[in-house]
């Protein structure tokens, strides 16, 4: 029952995710909102490399942010995000299919070297760091859209340009 609540999350949440990728706009990919904001392209390949993430939590004890690169080059079309998206999004759902709930519920860290940032089980882990965190990221490029005129699909419901009249 466990596994099937996390593999019914992931997959509503993956899915809503790509709705939202299908609509990136190429010409606007370098568009960013503030200066300190990251540009379209930089979120969308962002939410792209959280799958990364979800990987490293099915696959490994732990992961360790310091060994990572600080920030990835921006995907810079549309076609090469959902690329990489889908591709990723096999790899998840692979690795989902093949765990156990004892997998599930192993204990996962997130460190910076030697400081452990979180420590928790694998299935809270891929809900919150993964999932919740993709789910936040999508929200960030819903407004993105929103501000260039861009209409945003509905997530649990119709969105506003969903709206029947």
């Amino acid at each position: 029952m466990y596994k099937q609540l996390i593999v019914g999350d992931a997959a509503h949440e993956l899915a809503n995710t790509r709705r939202i990728l299908e609509r990136l706009p190429e010409e606007h990919m370098t568009w960013k909102p503030h200066e300190k904001s990251m540009t379209l392209g930089g979120l969308a390949t962002h939410l792209t490399n959280l799958l990364n993430w979800q990987i490293a939590i099915l696959q490994y004890p732990e992961l360790d942010l310091s060994t990572l690169p600080q920030r990835r080059e921006p995907l810079e079309k549309p076609a090469d995000v959902l690329d990489e998206f889908d591709a990723n999004v096999s790899k998840v759902e692979k690795l989902l299919a093949e765990c156990d709930e004892q997998t599930l519920n192993a204990e996962w860290i997130l460190r910076h070297g030697n400081h452990i940032i979180r420590r928790e089980t694998r299935a809270i882990a891929l809900r919150t760091f993964g999932l919740n965190h993709m789910v936040h990221h999508r929200a960030q490029l819903g407004v993105y859209f929103r501000l260039l005129d861009i209409p945003v699909p509905g997530f649990y419901g119709p969105s506003a340009d969903e709206e029947t009249q």
